[in-house]
């Protein structure tokens, strides 16, 4: 198959060679889709459409003197099958670390859950039925009822069961199959769903990245794709019906965008994206050891946002001056049992210590919604996300809440940690969640326990009733850290994975630009820090508006660091206020947008030189938002 390929890998500076040429004709018209982006990079490949490839296992009856034998036969698949995991979790520590390896614990945990296995060996006994057919049943009625509910949390887990039943099933007919091995070097990998296992066998240097219809932030195959950093897009509904065998595609990961059969303009485009990130990323060495100061001096601190400790090495690499925020819940999502207190100080304390005395902000589990709690009950909620999530769960688990509390306490004792609650939304769960902190205190002091008694106790300001009680809040915590990505949504009631109102999620709202300043000034009056760790933070044009506005310390993704570190040198704070001050005379995002994207490449022109997706006008087919 002919192919040309160029690919931004945030793990390499290599760019890799077109190996081909490009279909000279083009008949197809360009489509477009948007999907939930999981894991950074940009890639021009060719389309691979993975088949579903379902075993088809029919209903086979045994006789009743075979049951026995039969119930052995599971039992010994059951067991290779946990000890086949044992050996990819081992593998896959090596390449993506132990914390995104434990994937692989979870579903040895899943073979040996007695709810899940307890009902093939029911079937296998009261119907007479082959062991595979029982397998196949039991775990495919599984997998069809969590794909209805209307719960992504629910429906993300799919693909851990369809992993599983495919592990079983291979030892119990001997057949293991791989529709890949024979693709060619550079491949883009097209599916309905993907599994972790498929995801983690892939063949990295000739599959490129992968796109699914289907999928969530948070399931085990996103996590697995950005810990071995290969570009996905997940969520995309009806890619694999649109896509061809052989047609060339662009997978998008830093927007989640999916473009198929791109004509001439598009190619261009994405071309020179992919450049100019690739010679961002060999000027980064240098980048990395020069500080984050504007023209007239003032230093803005950039640190990154993280979900496991093997990424901090790659952030200090890129010029991470620490970590502003650490996603903990991942602890609870790659684990099929609640992670203990060794387990969270063993991770906290790794962070510790490769950061060497730069600063740590930990935020408590931020569990519901799409994640946790939802798959742990027996009727999930119609509108997680305005339900117990959050700080709200946590102080309804107070013994989980405590042990992780003790986890955190015990590592500040080994360096620079501070403490921070998510969704904080009345000062009544803030003063619990402090209260809770300091029995947790008591305790270790009572047990001789080494912490840090003057840890640094912050919230998350990230729906309007934080940002408009911020005088009172204030004065109530050490720091405030601004989350855009939640406070953007609950401020314009936007689902911004809802494609149908998507394009109505806009960090630039009058609105939401009024509630980040009121924030950031309240902060100022009572002189506490402020910080901003959402996704906006890292778009360069909307920066020099945050600096503008008072913020000095950006927490962001490791890859947003470098080009956010350049940006901020090439610019005053003079510029940036008197920026800021234009905008809040506008009364929509279109004029905001406009104002910025003019001015930002007057004020810095080097930040945003060369032609890039980011630069394309709306409507002019290249685009791809």
């Amino acid at each position: 198959m002919d192919q040309e390929t160029l690919r931004y890998d945030p793990e390499s500076q290599v760019e890799a060679k077109p190996t081909g040429p490009l279909g000279s004709e083009r008949t197809r018209r360009m489509e477009i889709l948007k999907g939930i982006p999981v894991s950074q990079g940009i890639v021009i490949g060719r389309v691979y459409v993975l088949d579903a490839d379902t075993r088809h296992i029919g209903r086979h009856h045994i006789r009743r003197d075979a049951i026995e034998a039969e119930l052995n036969r599971l039992d010994v698949a059951l067991k290779q099958a946990r000890e086949e995991l044992a050996g990819v979790f081992k593998d896959a520590e090596s390449v993506m670390g132990e914390e995104a390896a434990k994937v692989f614990l979870f579903h040895q945990g899943m073979l040996g859950d007695k709810s899940l296995i307890g009902p093939i060996r029911l079937m296998i006994d009261a119907e007479s039925v082959s062991a595979e057919y029982a397998v196949s049943h039991v775990l495919g009625e599984w997998s069809e009822r969590f794909g209805r509910m209307p719960d992504l949390a629910f429906r993300s887990k799919v693909n851990d069961l369809e992993d599983l039943q495919e592990r079983i099933l291979t030892h119990l007919t001997g057949e293991r199959r791989c529709q890949l091995a024979q693709v060619p070097a550079g491949t883009v990998v097209v599916a309905r769903d993907l599994t972790p296992t498929q995801a983690t066998s892939f063949d990295r240097t000739r599959v490129l990245a992968f796109a699914t219809d289907l999928g969530g932030k948070t399931s085990h195959t996103a996590i697995v794709a950005r810990a071995l950093g290969t570009p996905a897009v997940v969520g995309c509904q009806t890619l694999t019906r649109l896509a061809t065998d052989g047609s060339t595609i662009i997978i998008d990961g830093e927007r989640g965008v999916v473009v198929l059969d791109p004509n001439e303009e598009t190619l261009d485009d994405y071309r020179a994206a992919i450049k100019k990130r690739q010679q961002t990323r060999v000027t980064v060495g240098d980048d990395a050891r020069l500080p984050a100061l504007t023209l007239d001096k003032v230093h803005v601190q950039v640190l990154g946002n993280i979900e496991f400790s093997d990424e901090i090495p790659s952030l200090l690499e890129q010029g991470g001056e620490g970590v502003g925020l650490y996603r903990t819940e991942f602890l609870y999502l790659t684990s099929s049992t609640e992670p203990t207190e060794e387990d969270h100080f063993t991770a906290y304390a790794r962070c510790v210590k490769l950061l060497n005395g730069r600063p740590l902000v930990i935020r408590t589990v931020d569990l519901g919604a799409d994640k946790y709690t939802q798959e742990r009950t027996d009727v999930p909620e119609r509108n997680p996300f305005l339900g117990l999530r959050s700080i709200r769960y946590c102080l309804r688990s107070i013994p989980m809440f405590k042990t992780q509390l003790r986890a955190i306490l015990r590592a500040s004792a080994l360096g620079p940690i501070k403490v921070m609650f998510p969704l904080i939304t009345t000062t009544n769960e803030l003063r619990h969640a402090k209260l809770v902190v300091h029995d947790v205190m008591e305790d270790l002091e009572e047990e001789g326990i080494p912490f840090d008694r003057n840890v640094k106790i912050g919230m998350m300001v990230e729906v309007p009733a934080a940002a408009l009680m911020a005088d009172t809040f204030a004065r109530e915590v050490d720091f405030f850290s601004i989350g855009t990505n939640d406070l953007i949504q609950y401020t314009l009631a936007v689902d911004r994975t809802n494609e149908r109102v998507a394009g109505m999620y806009n960090p630039l709202n009058p609105a939401v630009l009024r509630l980040i300043r009121d924030t950031v000034r309240a902060a100022r009056r009572h002189e506490i820090d402020v910080s901003l760790c959402g996704e906006a933070g890292g778009d360069l044009e909307i920066a020099l508006l945050l600096i503008g506005m008072g913020l000095r310390t950006l927490s962001v993704t490791g890859s947003a660091v470098a080009p956010l570190k350049r940006l901020i040198r090439g610019v005053s704070l003079t510029q940036c206020e008197r920026l800021a001050r234009k905008v809040f005379s506008f009364d929509s995002d279109v004029q905001v947008a406009a104002y910025l994207r003019d001015r930002a490449r007057k004020i810095v022109p080097e930040a945003f030189d060369g032609r890039s997706v980011d630069d394309a006008e709306p409507g002019s087919g290249s685009d791809p938002a």
